[in-house]
């Protein structure tokens, strides 16, 4: 897949071909991009349920046409339950991954979808909740063909998953894995898609659905409260940016990993490289992601628990001092500890410009493996990422919100150009969005061409345990064989390989032109109106 799609009354990406179906049809209909994404936020979490749920968090970055970027942040905090004598008392020194008290967090992806409905009116959109949940309704309720990709996820997870309180109904068919093409429903989610499109999305925290909700957590054994769900509001702030050579990048602030994807991109420009695809690009990108890491490991979290302001490491004089400790030869010894997550990313774009980039997340693949009896929601484990030893960043306390890997990203270029692109992939996604902008807009090669590129992982994701660098196997053997001399742990893996995520990205050109790519690693796929 090399080839770009393109358009110019609106386009869409998601990584489930349903979903971006879903978001094209509200375009085609005369919806504006943040209606679009609503759409397609809705469907994705039925039609890709082992990677997103409606028990998760999201962020956008929506920029209406002509003005500065939006930021929506809908994570949720720490239940007042979660102390550390609960983990104790259950004899617990860490949290656990999976389980009733890895679901210790608020879901907050929906209160996101509130705030981008009220942002979505304020663009003139007029669409009803639900219309916007239409499409996510039908395939909850009359089932659709579950992905290769669910099948093999499904499958990989199992023994970790399978017994825990709802899992098997909601994910098994008759206690077998489904197999790829396998009619697959999910009445009781469709059920609560219809209460909340018609008692609105904030009943998902307040009122007789919020009561549901909480009744579920608890019959499940998790720490979240009804208290906890009222408790919560999305917050909407300016996104950081970074000032390149090539445009303005924006991304979210703390606590989510947004800082190192723009550090990435700002010590990269510094390097002056001027050739993609060789050393000193993959070299420049590998000891610049290093550089923004160490950062990141130290200090990014809960904002309301940092002591220091994550704007003042993108200034310029910050990342000269960094771009400057970047050897062109050698690499820096690595590892330092890696952050783990997976997600989806999703991007839209109006006949009007307005873009958006937006990602969603349960943590981990099917997330705390809790799903809820009475409403079918499968419930995040973000919260798992919390320490319990005092002096750690990240540190378990109620109220807190978690560290996110989630980062969905936005751009303005020198030429007038709107570039919305993302990635899932956890400790990949910096990674995977410099490849994608560098190659993109540095080195000119289309939207399609970036993503479907061969791509690196320096570090662990997934599930994987190795920190090394990872390298699919499609790029030239002489370059890994000069990565490896100049000091980088080397592995060659299987090409297109899920390890380096699933990228997307949709772009608007100054005299209205769109154009969007989406990733061959994935069952999604690009559409335009």
């Amino acid at each position: 897949m090399l080839n770009s799609v393109f358009a110019t009354g609106g386009i869409v990406t998601a990584p489930h071909h349903l979903a971006a179906d879903a978001g094209q049809d509200v375009l085609r209909d005369g919806g504006n991009a943040v209606e679009a994404m609503i759409a397609m936020a809705a469907a994705i979490p039925v039609v890709y349920p082992h990677m997103n749920a409606l028990g998760g968090d999201s962020f956008w970055i929506i920029k209406p046409a002509g003005k500065d970027p939006i930021g929506i942040d809908a994570c949720g905090a720490v239940a007042a339950k979660a102390t550390d004598a609960l983990y104790r008392d259950a004899g617990f020194d860490a949290i656990p991954s999976r389980g009733p008290l890895a679901a210790n967090t608020v879901a907050g992806t929906l209160s996101g979808w509130q705030a981008a409905l009220a942002v979505a009116a304020s663009l003139g959109g007029e669409m009803s909740r639900e219309r916007l949940l239409e499409a996510a309704i039908h395939h909850a309720e009359k089932g659709f063909p579950a992905t290769g990709n669910q099948s093999r996820t499904t499958t990989a997870k199992l023994a970790e998953l399978k017994g825990l309180p709802g899992y098997d109904e909601a994910f098994l068919l008759n206690g077998i894995v489904p197999e790829e093409g396998d009619l697959f429903r999910q009445e009781r989610l469709g059920a609560t898609l219809r209460r909340l499109a018609a008692d609105g999305f904030g009943s998902f925290y307040t009122g007789a659905l919020a009561q549901d909700i909480a009744a579920d957590l608890a019959r499940a054994g998790s720490p979240v409260s009804a208290d906890d769900l009222a408790a919560h509001k999305a917050l909407t702030c300016a996104p950081l940016s970074v000032q390149l050579s090539t445009g303005t990048v924006w991304n979210m602030p703390p606590p989510t990993q947004g800082l190192s994807s723009l550090m990435i991109l700002g010590l990269f420009d510094r390097l002056g490289v001027k050739d993609a695809e060789g050393f000193a690009h993959i070299h420049g990108l590998v000891e610049a992601i290093k550089q923004a890491f160490i950062i990141r490991n130290a200090h990014v979290q809960d904002p309301a628990a940092m002591d220091v302001d994550p704007a003042d490491f993108l200034k310029p004089a910050d990342l000269d001092a960094r771009a400057a400790r970047i050897d062109p030869e050698t690499a820096l010894p690595w590892p330092v500890p890696a952050k783990d997550g997976d997600t989806i990313w999703m991007g839209a774009i109006d006949d009007a410009g307005n873009a958006v980039s937006f990602i969603q997340s349960i943590y981990w693949e099917f997330g705390s493996g809790i799903v809820l009896e009475d409403t079918g929601i499968l419930w995040q484990n973000r919260g798992s990422s919390f320490s319990l030893r005092d002096g750690d960043v990240n540190r378990l306390a109620p109220g807190r919100r978690p560290f996110h890997t989630l980062n969905p990203a936005m751009a303005e270029l020198t030429d007038g150009k709107i570039l919305s692109y993302g990635t899932m992939g956890g400790e990949g996604q910096p990674q995977t969005q410099a490849m994608v902008y560098t190659r993109h807009v540095n080195f000119g090669q289309s939207i399609q061409q970036a993503i479907t590129a061969p791509r690196f992982l320096l570090g662990r994701t997934w599930g994987d345990t190795g920190t090394n660098l990872k390298l699919e196997s499609r790029f030239d053997p002489a370059l890994v064989a000069d990565l490896a001399a100049a000091g980088h742990d080397t592995e060659v893996i299987a090409p297109f390989s899920d390890l380096m995520g699933h990228a997307g990205g949709v772009s608007i050109r100054a005299d209205g032109v769109m154009e969007g790519g989406s990733d061959p690693r994935a069952d999604g796929k690009a559409a335009g109106v």
